[in-house]
């Protein structure tokens, strides 16, 4: 394969970060570490009864893989291109609010990290510091912008023209927010959010329509995202007012409860684009054979939300990127062992449905990560 990543002496991480993490789910368990409860439970939690949550796991967890052999693999590329940029590997770090629950400096180790890691950031809109001190944080990054619409159209057109004057590369709006969900992990505990905090403007974001977007394509030239798309019919809606990135995602977990899950989603998404608009995808990928799965489902880049905050509480700017060469090392095996050299050599023939092997949980990713807490 193509430079494989060593177990511990990893270019780019320092000895110390390289030996402390030698697998994702000492990430995790350091992190939890770390936290105090209400912090975790932010991360970890979803809405209601979870059931979206887990089926984000379950979609991923179902899926078995076809691989093929006596093929050359001795080099393997996990790069793709994006948005006329060459990323190491198809991940965006996706918009989190309240990042500096996690971490002082809140999104600014993340869009660095990014940077210095070579993958894309997409930072939101309730998280400190603003897009302007996150633009200088890492000018050189892959950086994208998505917003919570809290006012009028000038005070929304107000963020598209200060993200274009501060060098992104696109724009997007959360759509799967119309109503805030009810988290009962925070609610049993009378634990108000820091989202729940920020409600201000919340009215502007539930009568939130298609005239919106129409109004941004037909005035601004920056590519234009959708999150929280999660049917065919919308991807075509959206193609329809000329928008160039469908993000399918929800939430998380963390909105409708009893959804489907994101992966599930994605076949039916990706034959409606058509390859006429890229395809971001988010919902429970914390794994490098999760990021060969959605690329392999006809993704273009894929989401991570809850693995971006571990790494973030674990070590900070340091953690993330450890975590990226960890997950560029499983993406890099994963390639080779289907017998793929590239993103571009895969597609669905390589997947096969198959019941999960763990129980669909926020941690079936994870199964030793509780046998990591006596390194702590």
């Amino acid at each position: 394969m193509n430079k494989p990543v060593p177990i511990i002496d990893t270019p780019g991480a320092s000895d110390s970060t390289a030996a402390q993490f030698v697998n994702l789910h000492e990430i995790v368990a350091k992190a939890r570490a770390n936290l105090n409860q209400n912090d975790w439970d932010y991360i970890v939690g979803g809405t209601e009864t979870e059931t979206t949550l887990r089926r984000n796991r379950m979609a991923l967890d179902s899926i078995a893989f076809r691989p093929r052999v006596l093929r050359d693999v001795s080099k393997v590329d996990a790069s793709v291109e994006v948005l006329g940029r060459k990323l190491r590997l198809p991940i965006v770090l996706c918009p989190v609010g309240s990042l500096e629950s996690f971490h002082p400096e809140g999104a600014t180790p993340v869009v660095k990290a990014a940077g210095e890691f070579g993958v894309a950031h997409m930072l939101s809109s309730v998280c400190d510091p603003g897009l302007e001190d996150v633009a200088k944080a890492a000018p050189n990054a892959l950086r994208m912008f998505q917003l919570y619409v809290r006012g009028d159209a000038a005070w929304a057109d107000d963020h598209v023209e200060r993200a274009i004057a501060n060098g992104y590369s696109a724009f997007c709006l959360t759509v799967d927010t119309a109503h805030y969900s009810r988290r009962e992990r925070d609610l049993a505990k009378r634990h108000v959010t820091a989202g729940r905090r920020r409600v201000q403007g919340r009215d502007f974001q539930m009568a939130l329509d298609w005239k919106t977007v129409e109004r941004m394509k037909s005035k601004y030239k920056i590519p234009l995202a959708i999150k929280g798309i999660g049917t065919a019919e919308d991807a075509k809606i959206a193609l329809d007012h000329g928008v160039e990135i469908i993000y399918v995602s929800n939430h998380g977990g963390r909105q409708l409860d009893h959804g489907r899950g994101s992966t599930d989603v994605l076949p039916e998404v990706v034959e409606a684009v058509g390859g006429r608009a890229s395809i971001i995808v988010d919902g429970g990928y914390y794994r490098g054979t999760d990021i060969v799965k959605a690329l392999a489902l006809g993704a273009n880049l894929v989401g991570l939300g809850r693995m971006q905050c571990y790494a973030l509480a674990a070590a900070g700017q340091a953690g993330i990127v450890r975590m990226l060469e960890i997950m560029e090392d499983e993406v890099t095996r994963a390639l080779g062992l289907l017998g793929a050299t590239s993103f571009a050599k895969l597609n669905a023939s390589y997947l096969h449905a198959a019941a999960p092997a763990n129980a669909p949980h926020v941690f079936s990713a994870f199964p030793l990560w509780e046998h990591a807490p006596y390194r702590y």
